[in-house]
């Protein structure tokens, strides 16, 4: 499985056709999160989505898929729901019921890719006040179709777009045995933020960090150590680079065990390393983590993500373990208290934020259906740096949005460069004997 941006996705030429569903007007209101709110007070605005695309083999009826994509939406509250901007109050949150519509058609225009035509859909109807901020598309194309689920980054994150297409594959498959598309309910992410809000207070020494933490940025994020050009948002660049094959994955994951450390800590210790050389700075970014704290959660849609910071100065294995084991002990508590004296987290021009998913020890899996699956990121404007990391059967991949500015494209591009000639260093060395 692939991470790119819709820019980057090939897809095949054919029908483009989206599924309108019913929705009633907004009715009981629901609590929002932190992270929620956040997004969502940015405003009204294209490109805030995250989506998933995928082919089948098999013809596929626009009926069953509709029923299929109706049986999703009814498993998973946050689908059933909207935002509104408020009055004055802030946005609110409230449910909606979901019915049966109709498949519409997207042109596509003469000389437009598909992937241009596909992203003028979600931007227009995955946005956060979209009434529903989701949509199903798909491609039929004399090869078979081609399948593209998408939703306003408020209702999901990249776990759930697996679940969501886990539970997609489950209700089209019971639509060809003749038992119907139902699926059983899931717990409802509106009663994880309910469950958020009651968790014990960060500790004292969780408060001090953040202070800490917060401090060193002068009230801002962590930034990228090296210069990204004039600071304004800018087009985006995109690199979705392949790191490691699955054999020389396993080499790097088996010289992290011999050091008694992660992977993951193996990638710190090179990106450590690298920050140290190239800026003379240890490593410090924006470091997502998920707040699927119990198993519950584990097949439910929504934004089950928060963030910590992670800080690292020493690249040695054993200081960098004890760094990620520190910055998910600091995104293990709600920030919505946390960063209250600073105002909710700061939209620090320059952020760098480092992603790591290993899809291989997720509790879901992607569907044998499913073929030339791709993780989708909108197409935006920015002014930071974002690294995404996927562990996946076929080895890591990495995916970094960054300014297309001529001074991000020299210091990200050799910074990235860096990176990924060590950790592909690591994985060629000589493993010790035992």
């Amino acid at each position: 499985m692939r991470l790119t941006s819709i820019a980057q996705l090939r897809l095949p030429f054919g029908r483009l056709y989206g599924y309108d569903v019913a929705v009633s007007p907004p009715a009981g209101a629901l609590p929002l999160s932190f992270d929620q709110r956040r997004h969502v007070g940015v405003g009204e605005r294209p490109g805030s989505w995250m989506g998933v695309s995928f082919r089948l083999a098999e013809t596929l009826s626009k009926d069953h898929l509709a029923a299929a994509w109706l049986a999703v939406i009814a498993r998973h509250g946050t689908l059933r729901s909207v935002v509104d901007p408020g009055d004055g109050d802030g946005p609110r949150l409230h449910q909606v019921h979901v019915g049966a519509g109709r498949w519409v058609e997207h042109p596509i225009g003469a000389g437009q890719a598909v992937e241009a035509a596909v992203r003028d859909v979600f931007d227009r109807r995955c946005t956060p006040f979209s009434t529903p901020s989701h949509r199903i598309c798909v491609l039929k194309t004399a090869a078979g179709p081609t399948v593209i689920v998408a939703a306003d980054h408020t209702h999901v994150d990249m776990w759930s777009m697996l679940v969501i297409v886990r539970d997609l594959v489950a209700a089209l498959r019971g639509t060809h045995d003749g038992a119907g598309p139902a699926l059983p309910p899931a717990p409802d992410f509106a009663d994880h933020t309910r469950a958020l809000a009651d968790r014990p207070a960060a500790p004292v020494d969780v408060r001090r960090r953040w202070a800490e933490i917060m401090h060193v940025g002068a009230g801002g994020m962590p930034v990228f150590p090296l210069p990204l050009g004039p600071s304004a948002p800018h087009p985006e660049r995109v690199e979705v680079r392949d790191v490691l094959g699955t054999a020389a994955c396993a080499a790097l994951a088996e010289s992290a065990r011999s050091a008694g450390v992660s992977t993951l800590t193996s990638a710190v210790s090179a990106m450590t390393a690298v920050t140290a050389e190239l800026a003379g700075s240890a490593l410090r970014a924006v470091f997502p983590v998920h707040s699927r704290h119990d198993d519950a959660w584990h097949d439910s849609v929504g934004w089950f993500i928060t963030n910590s910071v992670l800080e690292s100065g020493d690249p040695e294995p054993g200081a960098c373990a004890r760094a990620v084991k520190a910055a998910v002990r600091l995104g293990s508590y709600p920030l919505e208290e946390l960063l209250r004296p600073w105002g909710g987290m700061p939209a620090t021009p320059g952020m760098f934020a480092i992603s790591w998913l290993d899809l291989r020890r997720l509790p879901v899996r992607v569907p044998p259906e499913c073929l030339d699956m791709h993780y989708v990121g909108a197409s935006i404007a920015t002014d930071g740096v974002m690294l995404w990391f996927i562990l996946d059967e076929s080895g890591l991949h990495l995916r970094c949005r960054y300014p297309d500015t001529y001074e991000a494209r020299a210091n990200v591009g050799a910074w990235l460069d860096a990176v990924v000639l060590r950790l592909q260093a690591a994985a060629r060395a000589p493993q010790p004997q035992s």
